[in-house]
């Protein structure tokens, strides 16, 4: 059992590392690289990002470090590391709100900028960048800290686990 607690923790803090690094990605290049673009290169460069970012090694990181951060807790359960719980249940609330946000403001951002220049979708360039970028941007950076945090969460769990195992 002790195995899967720790290879779990270590699963969790992997995959919250990756996305934490992902969304911190975007906040200190992909948006401010942007900012200084043209509309149209803004709008067809957010377009394609957000096709390209729609594959399985995504998903199976951004859905796997909740899982795994679940997996983690649940192996804490009885097995006299309650201070280890505590990080690893705040890493998942933690991670959770990243997910949240992002399903809440950030993909309903991407999809109605997935419209745009499309037949029947909006053709104004200004106006489709100016309603998304600056939202996002701000909820990125919103996913940026959470993701961050609960990477820390979990680093911190990692250390008391390894001080309590036999």
């Amino acid at each position: 059992m002790d195995l899967l607690r720790h290879a779990s923790l270590i699963g969790a803090l992997v995959t919250v590392g990756l996305m934490a690094g992902l969304y911190f990605a975007y906040s200190c290049s992909v948006m401010p690289g942007l900012r200084h673009a043209d509309d149209r290169t803004f709008v067809t460069t957010m377009q394609t990002i957000n096709d390209a970012i729609q594959n399985g090694w995504f998903f199976l990181v951004f859905l796997g470090a909740l899982l795994f951060t679940g997996v983690s807790g649940l192996t804490q359960l009885g097995g006299g590391h309650r201070a280890t719980l505590g990080w690893i249940a705040a890493g998942f609330v933690l991670y959770g709100l990243t997910i949240v946000t992002t399903g809440a403001v950030n993909v309903p951002l991407n999809n109605d900028l997935s419209h745009v220049g499309q037949p029947g979708g909006p053709t104004d360039l200004a106006a489709a960048r100016a309603a998304f970028e600056t939202t996002w941007v701000r909820w990125n950076l919103v996913r940026t800290a959470g993701a961050t945090a609960a990477f820390a969460c979990l680093t911190w769990a990692l250390v008391l686990h390894s001080r309590t195992r036999p």
